[in-house]
């Protein structure tokens, strides 16, 4: 049996907490409330140091089952309420910076269009599939979709403090660790920015995030070259990139500058290859029909003159795109086509970042004058 949401949080309004007197509802201090075949789950929010988060828990499960019945399984999650972030612009670096980041990761496109935030965020659930830990930053200031593609959309990310300096607390979901600038703007509200006040948010959320203990850390990277590009091999080694383009003549004429951009002097961070999505179109109905709708093998047969893996093809699939305003990465499908494309890809990068770090020193963080141009 399902119970509703108001129906819990009515009798969970009749617990008291003793340390500030006032009910559990007023205090905010359920989270995550779930109610689902005779099962209740949810968290217990309340001060680090408050003495009663036992007694509060016993209380909560017995209040549920006097009303609920005893055969009613409940599941109370206690955790420490700390401070919501508020975003502040152009604070300095005084730390280090990722210490517990294995590898990381730049995923770009030269272009807008195509599917590259899908991608990275199908890619990052692939990879935390393998057993990997993986973190992933949506570093699309002027237009975050990762909240949205996770499913996550209206949760503000919290804070805690080490050592005298507040870390935001990334959000998790399918075994990601995720941070967006789309957490701290509405949906619906346009950043009238700046460059310099983007890159000073981008700084921020990778150096002010407890991002943990991390074997891959993807970058969601803008479209295009741009100074959050230039921002981000500034601030973090960039172990490599890969670029995402459609087979479309135009997507791989815009490929080919992003590839520039990471071989150019000064920059030179490794790429270990393509990724070439919407390869072709296949109706659900017709699974084995290919469609090339953008044209044939477009980056593939760039692969091969410029000397790169293509890493993966991923198709053209109505589902991807449903999956993805519904918040659930294609890759959770792991017997669809679209799935096994998905996890092939992350296989494949995950191959490509070994073999460059046994080939290669690693990546150091890239000296560039602001006022100079990179040439390639």
């Amino acid at each position: 049996m399902k119970y509703s949401i108001d129906s819990i949080l009515q009798v969970l309004k009749k617990v008291e907490d003793p340390e500030t007197g006032k009910d559990l509802i007023s205090l905010n201090a359920i989270s995550s409330l779930e109610s689902e075949d005779s099962k209740i789950s949810f968290s217990l929010v309340l001060a680090p140091k408050n003495p009663f988060v036992k007694s509060l828990e016993k209380a909560c499960v017995n209040i549920l089952k006097a009303e609920f019945g005893n055969t009613t399984e409940i599941i109370v999650k206690s955790t420490p309420k700390i401070e919501a972030l508020k975003i502040s612009i152009g604070r300095k670096d005084d730390f280090q910076v990722l210490p517990g980041v294995k590898n990381i990761l730049a995923i770009a496109s030269g272009k807008g269009g195509v599917g590259k935030s899908t991608v990275a965020a199908n890619l990052a659930v692939a990879l935390a599939q393998t057993g990997a830990k993986v973190g992933l930053l949506d570093a699309d200031i002027f237009g975050p979709s990762q909240p949205k593609m996770f499913g996550v959309e209206g949760i503000q990310p919290q804070t805690t403090k080490i050592d005298g300096k507040i870390f935001i607390l990334p959000i998790e979901k399918y075994g990601v660790k995720l941070l967006s600038i789309g957490f701290f703007v509405k949906p619906e509200d346009a950043l009238i920015w700046r460059g310099a006040m983007a890159t000073s948010a981008i700084k921020q959320l990778i150096n002010e995030t407890l991002w943990g203990e991390l074997d891959y850390f993807l970058i969601d990277l803008p479209p295009g070259t741009s100074d959050i590009h230039l921002t981000m091999v500034q601030t973090v080694p960039v172990t490599a990139a890969v670029i995402i383009s459609t087979p479309q003549d135009v997507a791989v004429a815009d490929a080919i500058k992003g590839l520039s951009m990471f071989k150019a002097d000064k920059i030179e961070v490794p790429v270990i290859g393509l990724i070439e999505n919407m390869a072709w179109f296949t109706p659900a109905e017709l699974p084995e029909n290919k469609y090339f709708i953008f044209g044939k093998d477009g980056l593939k047969k760039l692969a091969t003159r410029m000397q790169i893996p293509l890493l993966g093809q991923i198709p053209l699939v109505q589902s991807i795109c449903e999956d993805g305003d519904n918040g659930k990465p294609s890759v959770l499908d792991i017997l669809s086509p679209q799935g096994k494309a998905f996890a092939e890809l992350a296989v494949n990068v995950a191959a490509g970042i070994e073999e460059r770090n046994k080939t290669l020193s690693p990546t150091q963080k890239v000296e560039i004058n602001p006022d100079a141009s990179c040439h390639s």
